[in-house]
């Protein structure tokens, strides 16, 4: 497949990041997160061989780049007695698990409002070009959270088969499903905003 020059940078990007962080993950012994460094290798190797099928816009294809990375960094970049996803960006509750506003939940806001433009990207074509998308909206968003919810899988997965993750307790996974609903609920907006600029033009 013919690679366009602004695929080229986001396929150099992405394979820079993988690389590094994989060595890294082998150096420190980090089994959880070459784990998901194997995970991130099959979803680039779909999304790229698959791309002239797919036509993921840069809007996406920058966002699911941008992700991947922020989550590598979160898990690896060593901050203080931690790792960058407790960082509290904005310390608005801190009380035992419950904790307000993390890198962590930045991150889970981020990454499933692009999942959902995935899945709206995906689904569009199969939908009728006079239907009404207010509709399906709150669809788009069950999208997103479905999204989420197989990460909580896979992260639950990973405490069972892993004798020690920094996956967290009750409290993290609510909050992650929280944010993941977020993330959702903005991507909507977005896909909102954007087809309202479509249809001035």
């Amino acid at each position: 497949m013919k690679l366009k020059n602004g695929e080229w940078v986001l396929v150099i990007f992405n394979l820079i990041y993988i690389a590094a962080f994989s060595i890294y993950y082998l150096s420190i012994g980090n089994l959880e997160f070459l784990i998901y460094v194997g995970v991130m290798i099959f979803f680039f190797t779909l999304i790229f061989s698959t791309l002239r099928k797919t036509n993921f816009d840069y809007l996406i294809l920058w966002g699911l780049s941008i992700w991947g990375f922020l989550h590598m960094a979160g898990g690896g970049i060593r901050i203080g007695d931690g790792v960058l996803y407790s960082v509290i960006l904005i310390p608005l509750i801190n009380s035992g698990e419950f904790v307000l506003f993390k890198f962590d939940q930045f991150v889970h806001a981020f990454g499933f409002g692009v999942a959902t433009l995935v899945g709206w990207h995906l689904l569009k074509p199969y939908l009728k070009k006079d239907i009404n998308c207010k509709v399906i909206y709150f669809l788009i968003i069950l999208i997103g959270m479905g999204f989420g919810a197989l990460n909580e899988i896979v992260e639950f997965i990973a405490v069972i088969v892993l004798p020690e993750t920094g996956v967290g307790g009750y409290y993290n996974t609510s909050l992650d499903l929280v944010f993941n609903t977020l993330g959702a609920t903005i991507a909507v907006g977005i896909i909102h905003l954007r087809r309202k600029i479509i249809e001035k033009n």
